[in-house]
């Protein structure tokens, strides 16, 4: 009788065991490959303009009844990572040039759900009020990750400042820089930093979030802005496998909404631009 009470006792344990880890799979299942949950979302955002237009989006998407909550973060790489790593449900961030290049370094399968905005690139100098006073041989602060130091670089190039080897792609560097009319002398620094940085170069190209966040007006303080033409808009991001959830799509639905335009034109005049 005590051994058939110690087979029923494991049994019984094994049960519970199986329960649990049944309960965990649950719990975990937005980074395990099932749907995350149709009524609240967590959804990263940088600092400064994609924070304040998440947060319009957020209350447009309660009304349907979503509710999201966001977690701001200071860098570009974190929420990749934490999307990736299932404590994100959406990101909204990044253009496409960039989240491919985190794809590929990072191996990680994160997918474009929906357009946001485009924050043109400007071209900023403390010391100069347009491109043709720049002097020749001048310093110029480029970014220093791939993907948005050859974003500035086509900005140049599309002004006629630069042109770039045949064939140069959207990881463009200063290497392919084929003739360079000004003969800019290139100083790669920090995205984040080069607004602070300004003064100690004849001039540079600054992210939109990163001027914005520093008190620079785009539209009113560059010297020379990216056109709508380019391939630099942003977008929400998902993990692929959840890329059709109803949730998602009542996020995208809710940031593409009038309400979200309406924010973005009256906030930033012309500085950020609603692209879907």
């Amino acid at each position: 009788m005590k051994k058939k009470n110690k087979i029923l006792l494991g049994l019984a344990s094994l049960t519970l065991v199986a329960a649990l880890v049944g309960c965990g799979t649950n719990e975990d299942k937005g980074s395990q490959g099932k749907a995350i949950n149709e009524n609240k979302i967590v959804v990263g955002v940088t600092s400064g303009p994609h924070e304040q237009i998440a947060e319009v989006a957020a209350k447009v998407a309660k009304e349907s009844g979503l509710e999201v909550e966001l977690k701001t973060f200071s860098d570009y790489v974190l929420p990749n990572t934490s999307l990736a790593e299932g404590d994100l449900d959406v990101n909204s961030y990044q253009h496409k040039p960039f989240l491919d290049a985190f794809n590929k370094d990072h191996k990680t399968d994160l997918v474009p759900v929906g357009k946001t905005i485009l924050t043109p690139m400007g071209i900023y100098s403390d010391k100069y009020k347009s491109l043709d006073e720049v002097p020749d041989g001048a310093t110029f602060g480029l970014p220093n990750d791939p993907t948005n130091g050859a974003r500035a670089l086509f900005v140049l190039q599309e002004a006629g400042i630069i042109k770039l080897k045949e064939g140069a792609d959207l990881t463009a560097s200063i290497r392919d820089v084929e003739e360079n009319k000004k003969n800019f002398k290139f100083i790669e620094l920090e995205a984040a930093q080069i607004p602070k940085q300004l003064s100690e170069v004849d001039v540079a190209a600054i992210n939109t979030n990163f001027a914005l966040d520093a008190g620079i007006d785009p539209k009113k303080d560059s010297i020379l802005l990216e056109s709508t033409n380019s391939p630099y808009v942003n977008y929400i991001a998902v993990r692929a496998e959840n890329e059709d959830d109803p949730a998602i799509k009542k996020f995208v639905e809710a940031y593409q909404s009038d309400e979200v335009r309406k924010f973005i034109e009256e906030e930033f005049k012309g500085s950020i631009i609603p692209s879907w």
